[in-house]
Protein backbone atom coordinates (compact mmCIF):
# COMPACT_ATOMS: atom_id res chain seq x y z
CA UNK A 1 0.00 0.00 0.00
CA UNK A 2 1.01 3.81 -0.51
CA UNK A 3 0.25 6.72 1.52
CA UNK A 4 -1.74 9.57 -0.43
CA UNK A 5 1.42 11.70 -0.24
CA UNK A 6 4.18 10.57 -1.90
CA UNK A 7 6.99 10.22 1.22
CA UNK A 8 10.63 9.94 0.03
CA UNK A 9 11.41 8.25 3.22
CA UNK A 10 9.90 6.67 6.33
CA UNK A 11 11.68 9.98 8.80
CA UNK A 12 9.11 11.86 6.92
CA UNK A 13 6.40 9.41 7.31
CA UNK A 14 7.17 9.68 11.08
CA UNK A 15 7.48 12.90 11.48
CA UNK A 16 4.23 13.78 9.35
CA UNK A 17 2.26 11.25 11.35
CA UNK A 18 3.85 12.18 14.71
CA UNK A 19 3.31 16.16 14.24
CA UNK A 20 -0.70 15.34 13.92
CA UNK A 21 -1.01 15.06 10.03
CA UNK A 22 -3.72 13.38 8.88
CA UNK A 23 -1.97 10.99 6.53
CA UNK A 24 -4.18 8.51 4.46
CA UNK A 25 -3.59 5.15 2.59
CA UNK A 26 -4.64 3.44 -0.58
CA UNK A 27 -3.61 0.46 -2.33
CA UNK A 28 -3.00 0.75 -6.02
CA UNK A 29 -4.15 -0.84 -9.15
CA UNK A 30 -7.44 -1.66 -7.89
CA UNK A 31 -6.44 -5.15 -5.96
CA UNK A 32 -7.63 -5.89 -2.73
CA UNK A 33 -9.91 -2.70 -2.97
CA UNK A 34 -12.36 -3.89 -1.08
CA UNK A 35 -10.22 -5.48 1.31
CA UNK A 36 -8.32 -2.67 2.72
CA UNK A 37 -8.59 -2.23 6.33
CA UNK A 38 -10.09 0.96 7.98
CA UNK A 39 -8.48 0.10 11.53
CA UNK A 40 -5.68 -2.45 12.27
CA UNK A 41 -2.01 -2.86 10.92
CA UNK A 42 -0.79 -2.34 7.54
CA UNK A 43 2.78 -1.92 5.67
CA UNK A 44 3.03 0.56 3.48
CA UNK A 45 6.12 1.64 0.94
CA UNK A 46 7.47 4.12 -0.53
CA UNK A 47 8.32 6.42 -2.70
CA UNK A 48 5.24 5.66 -4.89
CA UNK A 49 6.20 3.55 -8.65
CA UNK A 50 7.92 3.98 -11.08
CA UNK A 51 10.80 5.29 -8.61
CA UNK A 52 12.04 1.84 -6.60
CA UNK A 53 10.81 1.46 -3.20
CA UNK A 54 13.47 2.48 -0.57
CA UNK A 55 11.67 2.08 2.51
CA UNK A 56 8.67 -0.28 4.27
CA UNK A 57 6.81 0.51 7.15
CA UNK A 58 4.49 -0.97 9.62
CA UNK A 59 1.69 1.13 10.59
CA UNK A 60 -1.19 1.05 12.91
CA UNK A 61 -4.61 2.83 11.51
CA UNK A 62 -7.94 3.75 12.88
CA UNK A 63 -10.84 4.73 10.63
CA UNK A 64 -8.58 5.08 7.39
CA UNK A 65 -5.84 7.36 9.22
CA UNK A 66 -2.36 6.51 10.04
CA UNK A 67 -1.96 7.01 13.96
CA UNK A 68 1.57 5.26 14.09
CA UNK A 69 4.69 4.49 12.82
CA UNK A 70 7.01 1.06 13.41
Amino acid sequence: MYTDINFKTKKALKEAVASGKKVTYYQPGGFFSGEVPQNGTICVEGPHYPEPHRWYAECKVENGVIISVK
